[in-house]
Order: structure tokens, then C-alpha cells, then sequence
């Protein structure tokens, strides 16, 4: 897959001239191809499966909905302008939304599914994030990116409604970023444009992008919920001129087709039927948020009622226990949700972390490194790290430390504070700053900063230096007591005069992090 490393080069590639373009296989265009098709594909690959983890994971409480949404997103792809290895997924999360990475992984929301009418409907929604992956929308993105910062780097998201990217750390930023991203306006006329001829190509009636838009407008003008504007609006926001550009790209392809009204709305029975559970669940995780938990408690045991088979709902109860110091109890319930799903990474990530703060060590440490198997988490890789360095491992615990740090997470800043506890005493001139300068009679004076979140002590400094009869000496330095988190000393060392900075080397040659 590509790498950070990888785009960084393909920018010295581009001004090398070594990389050219190409012909967009869906507007017929030439465009400049930082990012290669084979790239675009292993991306896509890549970044699918954890992607789906970080917005609720697959909706496997009623696979037969899933085959459907795939069925007619194939039937879609089939007579698309570009052959990919598309995919279709149905995600467990209550938001209305899709998306679509590079290289045709394209994923919708149970929360979408259930605010449209018919089958052509659903196909004017593939349609369009089938052009955004054909089109090489996503990595278009991914190059304006490499020009301007040299290299692609992940940005944290903000954990809302069931997305959890902002929990992610490492490759899978990734994907946080690109299912995240808002395109822009011609991006999304020319999906809609392409997206609608797949739709009349595959005998859908081109008229069902229409009046989808003309619904979004109103929802978008009127009172929409916040799940609206978290979800589709973001990313894909709508406008009268998109209805108008719609309305006539229409007319132009004057073709009639199926709706499949009757066919989606037997395919969706299923989750009508169980959308007041999900609106249970969703209450009670809100209620969650703001420590009502016995509130919390009464929407999951509704949600429950109405529909025992989804995991989540069971996580939920879990979570209410967790939040009250009841971690046994926790652990039955996220167990309860792995029996019915064990292919979601939040499931094991709680019951590991409940595990781990009952000491109950190897079962913490198993359901852990579960969870970083479906998505790698800075709470998961904090745990993995203490574990680590609790066995005394500390190798693997700066490591697991060192991934989870990488997270602007409240558990990224704790996992950022172990890895300057651990690695300061062999490496303190990584963690602290060191300035020098003469005085106005040539005499040597230090400043040492300590920009970490920890108070450090012991620090040794040491000075080299050629005397007035030309042998080398060596003096160390030992400030005395702590130096606090973000503050600096400065102190004259009484060495010299020296004539110039070229007439000594000062380094800092051990320090350790104070702990309580």
C-alpha cells in the first residue's frame, strides 16, 4: 500500500517530472496522476476493513439486507466507465450516510437506508459514490494533499453518533481521512452527472436523483436533525443548483425505468421494523454521554426488547456498568455482545480494558490485541503497553506506547507520557532542549528546557572542550532538583572564555522523568 514515505517520494518524483498524466477513465479528461491505479486499489483494500470498523461496523443482524445493497450496487458497477473491484457494505450506525474510498470500497449506513423510497433511489446513491471512487475523486484528494504538505498525513476525527475514527491510530488514519473528507462542488456535480447515465444504463429511472436531492434540499432548509447534518450533509452537502443541474441532466437522457419501489421497501422491512430500537439505543447512549445512567439503562433495556440480536445494544449495557465502577458485570454484557458479534473491534476493546482494570492480566491482554486485529486503537495500544511493561517487557511496551501516542486522545497524551518515562534516561536529548551562549566575558552559560508533561530530574550535562594547553577536558553539570513540565533553567557553567561556539560541545547526557 502506499505509505506516508511512499507519497513524500512520488512529490520528488513530480518535481523530478517523472510522474506524468493520465485520461480520467469517467469524464475523459487529462489530470495529473500522483497516486497510481494499482495504489488506488491497495488503498481502497487497505483501508475498507478498518473503515467500516470506525463508523459501527458491519450490520450483520440481517444479511440478507446486506446482499440486496450489494446486488444493486454490482448492478450498477457492471456499467460503470471504469473496472474496479468494487464492494458494498451496509454499516451498523444510524447516521445517514455513505462514502466511498479509492478503488471502489463504497459503504452506505443503515441510518441512510431507512430515510429512502425505492431501489432507484438507492442506486442514485451508489451511483454517485461509485463515480467519486471511478472518477479518482478520493485520489485527487490524496494528491492535492501531497502538494501541499510534501506528504499525506492523517488527521484526527472527532468520535460522534457511531463513528469512532478519532480513535484510530497508524495506517488507519488513513481512512479516517478520506471517508471523512467534503468534496467539493464540481466533484459532486460530476457524480451526480456520471451517476445518474449509470443509473439510466442500468434501467433505473434517472428522475429518482431528483427528486433524492429535492429531499435532501428541503431536509437540509428545514428543521434536520443533527444526525443529518453529522452525516450526509457533510460530506455531500446539497443544493438547489444540484436539483437543477439534476433536473436537467433528466431531460437529456429522456429515459424511463424501474423505481423497484416494492422490492426496497420488502428489502428494508427489517430494519423499519427495528429502527424504534435503534432510536432506544441511541437515546440511551446520549443519555450515556451525560451520566444519566439510569436512564441510559431503561432506553438500552428497551432496545433490547425490541430487537435481542444486536450487539450493540448489549455493548451498551455494558458500557452503563463500566461507567459505574462495575466491571464484572461489564464484562458479561460485552461478552454477551461478542456471542452475537465478534467481528467488531469495540466489543473486545471495552471487555479487555474492564479485564485490565480487575488485574485480570492475560484475559486483558488477549481481548486487546482482538480488538487491534479489526482496528488499531490508542486505548488499546495504552493497554497493550502497560501490560507490556507490567511483565517487564519494555521494548514492546514503548512500542505499543509509541503507536498510541500518535492519538490526540486523552489516552494518546497518557501513552505519550509513558514513552518520555521510559525512553528519557537512554535518549533525554530527544525529550529535552538544550541552548548555549557566551556571556559578555566569553564564559560558557547553558539553558535546558523540558517541553514534555512530566517534571524531570538528574539531569547531567556534559561539557568538552579544549583548554589553553590544547588537551581535551571534560566537565559535567547537574542542575539541582527537578525541572518542572514546559519550563526552562539557565545557569552559567563558570568555563572559559571561550572565543567562539565552535569551541566546545555540550550535550545532555541523562536525565529520568520524576514519578510519584
Amino acid at each position: 500500500m502506499t505509505t506516508v514515505r511512499n507519497l513524500a517520494a512520488m512529490t520528488l518524483l513530480l518535481a523530478a517530472g517523472l510522474i506524468g498524466c493520465v485520461v480520467n477513465p469517467v469524464t475523459g479528461e487529462r489530470e495529473l496522476a500522483l497516486v497510481s491505479a494499482e495504489d488506488e486499489v491497495a488503498i481502497g483494500r487497505a483501508q475498507y476493513s478498518p473503515s467500516r470498523q470506525m463508523q459501527g461496523g458491519d450490520y450483520v443482524v440481517d444479511p440478507e439486507l446486506a446482499r440486496y445493497v450489494s446486488d444493486v450496487g454490482q448492478r450498477l458497477a457492471a456499467v460503470s466507465d471504469r473496472d474496479l473491484p468494487y464492494e458494498f457494505a451496509v454499516l451498523n450506525n444510524s447516521v445517514p450516510n455513505a462514502w466511498a474510498l479509492p478503488g471502489g470500497k463504497i459503504a452506505i449506513n443503515r441510518g441512510l437506508l431507512v430515510e429512502l423510497d425505492s431501489e432507484a433511489e438507492l442506486a442514485a446513491v451508489l451511483g454517485h459514490e461509485i463515480v467519486h471512487a471511478a472518477a479518482r475523486h478520493g485520489a485527487q484528494a490524496m494528491q492535492r494533499g501531497i502538494l501541499l504538505q510534501g506528504a499525506l498525513l492523517a488527521t484526527a476525527v472527532a468520535t460522534q453518533g457511531g463513528n469512532y475514527s478519532g480513535l484510530a491510530v497508524g495506517a488507519a488514519g488513513l481512512g479516517a481521512q478520506l471517508i471523512n473528507q467534503r468534496h467539493g462542488r464540481e466533484a459532486e456535480l460530476e457524480s451526480d452527472f456520471f451517476g445518474m447515465q449509470y443509473m439510466a444504463r442500468a434501467g433505473y429511472d434517472p428522475q429518482a436523483a431528483v427528486s433524492l436531492q429535492q429531499t435532501f434540499v428541503r431536509l437540509s432548509e428545514g428543521q434536520a436533525s443533527q444526525s443529518w447534518l453529522a452525516g450526509l450533509f457533510a460530506s455531500h452537502p446539497p443544493s438547489a443548483e444540484r436539483v437543477a443541474t439534476n433536473r436537467e441532466t433528466a431531460a437529456q437522457l429522456n429515459r424511463t425505468g424501474e423505481t423497484g419501489r416494492e422490492r426496497y421497501q420488502s428489502a428494508i422491512a427489517g430494519v423499519i421494523t427495528s429502527k424504534p430500537a435503534y432510536e432506544a439505543y441511541d437515546n440511551g447512549r446520549r443519555a450515556l454521554t451525560e451520566n444519566r445512567h439510569q436512564e441510559a439503562e431503561r432506553f438500552a433495556n428497551e432496545a433490547l426488547r425490541l430487537l435481542p440480536a444486536e450487539a450493540q445494544f448489549h455493548a451498551l449495557l455494558g458500557d452503563i456498568e463500566a461507567a459505574q465502577g462495575r466491571d464484572q458485570a461489564a464484562i458479561t454484557h460485552y461478552a454477551n455482545a461478542l456471542s452475537r458479534n465478534d467481528a467488531f473491534f469495540y466489543y473486545s476493546l471495552q471487555k479487555g480494558l474492564a479485564h485490565q482494570r480487575l488485574s485480570q492480566w492475560d484475559s486483558a491482554a488477549s481481548e486487546l490485541e482482538a480488538s487491534v486485529a479489526l482496528l488499531p486503537t490508542a486505548d488499546a495500544h495504552l493497554g497493550l503497553g502497560q501490560l507490556a511493561e507490567r511483565r517487564g517487557d519494555l521494548t514492546q511496551a514503548l512500542s505499543h506506547y509509541r503507536q498510541a501516542a500518535a492519538s490526540g486522545s486523552q489516552a494518546g497524551q497518557l501513552a505519550q507520557d509513558a514513552v518520555v518515562r521510559l525512553d528519557l534516561p537512554a535518549n533525554p536529548q530527544a525529550y529535552l532542549a538544550l541552548r548555549t551562549g557566551l556571556d559578555a566575558a566569553g564564559r560558557l552559560a547553558l539553558e535546558v528546557s523540558n517541553p514534555t508533561r512530566l517534571a524531570v530530574t538528574d539531569i547531567s550535562i556534559l561539557v568538552r572542550y579544549v583548554d589553553a594547553q590544547g588537551a581535551v577536558q571534560a566537565q559535567r553539570f547537574r542542575p539541582e532538583g527537578s525541572l518542572a513540565a514546559n519550563a526552562s533553567s539557565r545557569f552559567s557553567t563558570g568555563l572559559g572564555p571561550f572565543p567562539s561556539e565552535q569551541s566546545y560541545e555540550v550535550t545532555i547526557e541523562s536525565a529520568r522523568a520524576v514519578t510519584n
